[in-house]
């Protein structure tokens, strides 16, 4: 119960409005369908920040062990910050194995790099941000443009680029192949069954699809400027996986910030208020300026 109603915290803090004068509102765009896969359509929500012209854009992706969550979790927080939202649908692992989702959220950077003059945002500035399996997809996003294996063919703007100017991810996991033997019984417990939904098979098994999902096999020299946040206490991620990405990034010479807080868990308020938000925020504006 307690897990549940932090969660609900979280979702809260995540969707909640921002209160803006009449004169300056806030500009939602929802429902905007990016791609279309099997007959079904995959839709897009993109928020504009009140006053600002010109954002910087961050793409967000839910979390929810890849199964379940939607577009209209985003960080509303950023809004107020100056920063544009576009909350990106994807298919789920229950619909489709990996990387199905990678293939669909970079069909959605594809799409927003062209309609950016549509809707006032800044198509060289584009950063992916997510939480939780959501934070996986985001780092993975984030160091692997151009990998023919994770572009898919999705939507029509294939000569467009998925490519991303920065990537944060909050309490992801970065390394499939070692996730499992970091865990708590209790980790276990939910992130098992959740990767054999992920990739089809447990990752001891599909060992070359557990190596393509995880991001620290994919990190080189020209990756964007990257920022981990993750709990020391976290039972449902290991926090080993934040020190396995920060490895990787520094034993190329590549930009990562790292912010690990102190007695904190999986999912927590934490996390979305005070200076955890203020490092968000410097951090995103560096990498996107």
């Amino acid at each position: 119960m307690v897990r549940f109603l932090a969660l609900v915290h979280i979702l809260i803090l995540l969707s909640l409005p921002i209160a803006v004068s009449a004169a300056e509102p806030q500009r939602d765009f929802t429902d905007l369908v990016y791609a279309t896969v099997n007959g079904k359509p995959l839709a897009l929500d993109v928020h504009l920040p009140a006053g600002t012209q010109q954002p910087s854009l961050l793409v967000f992706v839910h979390g929810g062990a890849w199964t379940t969550g939607s577009k209209a979790q985003y960080p509303a927080f950023l809004l107020a910050r100056g920063f544009a939202v576009a909350s990106v649908d994807f298919r789920s692992s229950n619909d489709a194995l990996f990387p199905a989702d990678v293939h669909d959220i970079k069909a959605a950077i594809r799409f927003l790099r062209a309609k950016a003059k549509d809707y006032g945002y800044r198509a060289d500035r584009i950063g992916v941000v997510g939480a939780s399996s959501g934070g996986h997809l985001a780092a993975l996003v984030g160091v692997t443009n151009g990998v023919k294996e994770l572009e898919g063919t999705e939507g029509d703007y294939l000569n467009e680029s998925s490519s991303v100017q920065a990537a944060e991810s909050y309490f992801g996991a970065t390394d499939l192949t070692t996730i499992l033997s970091q865990s708590t019984p209790a980790g276990l417990a939910v992130r098992a069954p959740a990767l054999e939904r992920l990739l089809g098979a447990a990752p001891d098994v599909a060992q070359d699809l557990a190596r393509l999902a995880s991001p620290i096999f994919h990190v080189d020299r020209d990756d964007p400027p990257m920022l981990l946040l993750h709990g020391d206490q976290d039972t449902q991620m290991p926090v080993n996986q934040v020190l396995e990405m920060r490895w990787a990034y520094e034993n190329v010479g590549r930009q990562v910030d790292v912010m690990i807080l102190h007695g904190v868990d999986h999912v927590a308020p934490p996390f979305f208020e005070g200076a955890p938000v203020d490092r968000v925020v410097a951090f995103l504006e560096r990498a996107l300026k």
